[in-house]
C-alpha cells in the first residue's frame, strides 16, 4: 500500500509538471500584425463557441474574461457578437452546435434570444448549451428559451450558506435552500439541467462536501459536475483573500468520495467530472472533448483551428471597431507542434471516458502506440489506463490524473488571459460612447506585447 501510494504521488506530480513544461513551452504567443482570416477545411467539423464577457459581480475564483453588466453597453457588444456571426457564415463555415459561454450568458434575455435565434438561421445547429447563474433560471426567464437551449449549466458552486457568504454569493444569489428551490423549480423548463459545484475549496470540509452531493442528488437535475478549484496566477490572491489559505491539499480525498458517492446510484460517471441522472441519455460536460476544432466568436473568444489557438481581440473597443469595419477580430495566435497536439488530443478524449485506438489514428493520420509509446507505456505502469475492445479506457486513477492535466489545462488558459487583461481595462462610459458610433478614425488599438513570463 505505501508503495502504490509512492507511485500513485510520483504520477500525479509527473502530470502535473508535465502539462506545465508544456504549457510553458508551448504557450508562445504570436500578437499578429498581419491579418488572420478564418477559413473552414473541407469535411472538417467545428463546433462554434459564443462569449459573452458581462457579470453583475465577480466571483473570487472565475477568471474568465468579463466585463462589469451595463444594458446598454451588453446591447451593443450582443449587436457585434451577431454581425460577426454573419461574416463567419460569409466564410463558408457551418455548425450543428452552439456553446454559449461568459460571463453570464443569460444576462440579457432578449439579446441572447435574438443571437440564438440567428445562429439557427445562419447555420444547420440542432444542439445550444448555455451557462447561467441562479438568478437567471425562474420559469419566466426559462420559457422564452423553450425551443433554443437545450442543455444549461448553472454554476452553483456551493450549497453551504458559510462558503456562499464568504465567496459574495450569498447576497447575490441567496442562501443554498433558496438557490435549492430555484433549481427545483427550473427543472422541466431546459431539456437538460446541468450543475456545477467546486470541490477542494481552501478549508473545505467532507461534511460540507458530502452536504453539496446530497443536495445536488436530491434535486435530481439531468446532470451534476464537480469541478476542482483551479488556482492560477489571476486568481490564487482573491482566492486566499475570501476563502482563506490551507496547508491541506484534499482534492485526491475530495476526488475519491465524490465517485463514491455517486457510485450509490442513480447517477452514473459520463467524463472524468460530471455525473449524469441514469434516466438521462449519455451526457457529455465539457465541449472540447467531443470537439476538437472549434470557432469561437465574441471579446475575448478562443478558436482551435487546424492545430493552432486562435485568439479574439479582448478589448471592447477593438473588437468593436474590428467588427464594424468588416476587419477579423484575431489579434494573435498560438501554434503547437504536432507531437503536442497528439498529446492534447489523447487527453481530452480519455476525460471524456477512452480512446478509440483506430478512429484516432484516421483522425491523426498517426500510429498511437508509436508516437505516445513513453506516455502510454508510462499509463499503463502505473494503473492508469488499460485497452478494452480497440479502446484505451482510464481506471480510476487514470479519471484522477485526468482531472490533474485538465485543471492544470484551464489554469494554462490564464497564462494567455493575463497577456491581454491589463489592455482590456477600459472605463465603460469610453466604451459605450465609442462602440455606438462610426468608430473608424476615432479610435486606435494599443500595441499589446507578451508579458516577459510568457
Amino acid at each position: 500500500m505505501i508503495f502504490k501510494n509512492i507511485v500513485e504521488n510520483f504520477a500525479v506530480n509527473y502530470a502535473h509538471n508535465s502539462i506545465q513544461r508544456s504549457l510553458y513551452n508551448e504557450f508562445n504567443i504570436d500578437i499578429l500584425t498581419t491579418t488572420y482570416t478564418k477559413t473552414p477545411k473541407k469535411d472538417k467539423k467545428y463546433m462554434l463557441y459564443a462569449h459573452v464577457p458581462f457579470c453583475h459581480t465577480f466571483c473570487p475564483y472565475c477568471s474568465f474574461h468579463k466585463y462589469h453588466y451595463e444594458q446598454e453597453l451588453a446591447k451593443v457588444y450582443f449587436e457585434n457578437l451577431r454581425e460577426e456571426m454573419r461574416q463567419v457564415k460569409e466564410a463558408g463555415f457551418d455548425f450543428d452546435s452552439l456553446y454559449v459561454g461568459g460571463g453570464t450568458t443569460l444576462i440579457n434575455e432578449p439579446e441572447l434570444e435574438k443571437t440564438l435565434k440567428l445562429a439557427k438561421e445562419l447555420f444547420s445547429i440542432d444542439e445550444i448549451s448555455a451557462e447561467s447563474d441562479p438568478n437567471h433560471i425562474s420559469p419566466e426567464s426559462l420559457a422564452r428559451f423553450d425551443g433554443l437551449i437545450d442543455r444549461l449549466s448553472v454554476g452553483v458552486q456551493s450549497f453551504d450558506d458559510e462558503t456562499l457568504k464568504r465567496v459574495g454569493r450569498y447576497e447575490k444569489f441567496g442562501s443554498a435552500k433558496e438557490i435549492k428551490r430555484k433549481l427545483e423549480l427550473a427543472l422541466g423548463k431546459i431539456p437538460v439541467i446541468s450543475l456545477d459545484l467546486i470541490f477542494n475549496l481552501p478549508n473545505q470540509t467532507k461534511e460540507q462536501l458530502i452536504n453539496d452531493i446530497n443536495t445536488a442528488k436530491s434535486i435530481s437535475p439531468q446532470q451534476i459536475t464537480f469541478y476542482p478549484l483551479m488556482k492560477s496566477e489571476l486568481t490564487r490572491e482573491n482566492i486566499a483573500r475570501s476563502l482563506g489559505v490551507s496547508n491541506v491539499d484534499n482534492e485526491r480525498e475530495f476526488y475519491e468520495i465524490i465517485v463514491s458517492e455517486f457510485a450509490k446510484g442513480g447517477y452514473k460517471q459520463s467524463n472524468a467530472w460530471a455525473f449524469s441522472n441514469e434516466k438521462s441519455a449519455d451526457l457529455r460536460d465539457e465541449y472540447v472533448g467531443s470537439n476538437l476544432e472549434y470557432l469561437g466568436v465574441g471579446s475575448g473568444a478562443f478558436s482551435f483551428l487546424n492545430g493552432e489557438l486562435v485568439i479574439n481581440a479582448f478589448n471592447l473597443l477593438e473588437y468593436g471597431k474590428r467588427i464594424k469595419n468588416r476587419q477579423s477580430p484575431v489579434i494573435a495566435k498560438c501554434g503547437f507542434n504536432k507531437k503536442e497536439r497528439l498529446k492534447y488530443t489523447f487527453l481530452t478524449r480519455l476525460f471524456d471516458g477512452g480512446v478509440d485506438i483506430k478512429r484516432y489514428n484516421d483522425e491523426n493520420n498517426t500510429n498511437i502506440n508509436k508516437v505516445l509509446f513513453m506516455e502510454l507505456s508510462l499509463l499503463k505502469l502505473i494503473n492508469a489506463v488499460y485497452e478494452e475492445n480497440g479502446i484505451i479506457k482510464p481506471t480510476f486513477f487514470g479519471k484522477y490524473i485526468c482531472i490533474v492535466l485538465m485543471r492544470d489545462f484551464y489554469a494554462g488558459m490564464d497564462k494567455v488571459r493575463a497577456i491581454f487583461k491589463d489592455d482590456a481595462k477600459i472605463k465603460r462610459s469610453k466604451v459605450l460612447r465609442i462602440m455606438s458610433e462610426n468608430t473608424e478614425q476615432k479610435y486606435e488599438p494599443n500595441i499589446i506585447q507578451p508579458r516577459a513570463a510568457m
